[in-house]
């Protein structure tokens, strides 16, 4: 199957979108579109490209503050010594059940687009709060690391962001 990835707009079929997680259907039915409208979050959906209005997946992402801090402390000595940082947040990333195993292929895209942007406005890391227990372990298996005191809050630098997005080329 061949997958594309684009902006969320009005011809993409929300109603028919069904994750196990009923915020995140609920999100992506009645908020998404709304969100993106006010540049709170930018959502993107992956869609096939035989059925172009048929939501795979989506994720959104948004500007974001990492207080230093809550790094590692080896990374914050290779850091300037400023209170907050900027970071891009992967607020919400779903899969439709119907279409499993392509949670992998939405990080994907999301962890590229955000390296992507910050060539153009500056971004540390990518920074994901996990759902649940099941979402974090799929973050660490990429690399995520635990941010701070947050117990759900994982992070990804963009330097190890873009070792995946080179390998994938």
């Amino acid at each position: 199957m061949a997958y594309l990835f684009e902006a969320l707009t009005k011809r993409h079929d929300r109603a028919d979108f069904q994750c196990a997680s009923q915020p995140l259907n609920t999100y992506l039915q009645q908020l998404a579109r709304k969100d993106a409208e006010r540049h709170i979050a930018a959502a993107f959906v992956m869609v096939e490209e035989s059925a172009p209005t048929k939501i795979i997946g989506y994720y959104t992402l948004s500007a974001f503050a990492v207080e230093v801090d809550e790094l590692p402390e080896t990374q914050q000595k290779k850091l300037p010594r400023y209170p907050r940082l900027p970071a891009t947040l992967l607020g919400r990333l779903a899969r439709d059940e119907r279409y499993p195993g392509t949670g992998t292929l939405l990080l994907m895209d999301a962890l590229a687009r955000a390296y992507r942007q910050s060539e153009q406005v500056a971004s540390l890391a990518v920074v994901a709060d996990a759902k649940d227990d099941a979402a974090l372990k799929f973050y660490q298996r990429f690399g995520f690391a635990n941010l701070g005191n947050h117990v759900n809050r994982v992070f990804l630098p963009m330097g190890t962001i873009a070792q995946l997005d080179h390998r994938s080329r």
